[in-house]
């Protein structure tokens, strides 16, 4: 994947492979040790049924490996959440 500014990541709309809305991107979290992105935080849309996502309280967090690519939206496969 190219290198992206973090800047320009916010705000994004988050959609899966089959074109369902997740949310918008709130966050990045990133591994300290690494320097890698590990997780994306996410608010979710009101009608996502949260119940399969990790959640920190009123965010959900999508790991970065998830994610298959970045242009207009960022696309994530869910299924490997």
């Amino acid at each position: 994947m190219k290198r992206i500014s973090a800047q320009k990541l916010s705000d994004k709309m988050v959609m899966d492979l089959e074109g369902s809305e997740i949310g918008i991107l709130h966050n990045v979290v990133v591994d300290a040790a690494t320097g890698l992105l590990s997780e994306l935080v996410i608010k979710p849309a009101a009608e996502l049924d949260t119940s399969g996502f990790k959640e920190e309280g009123e965010y959900i967090l999508i790991p970065f490996q998830a994610v298959k690519a970045i242009k207009d939206v960022i696309i994530v496969d869910r299924e490997e959440e």
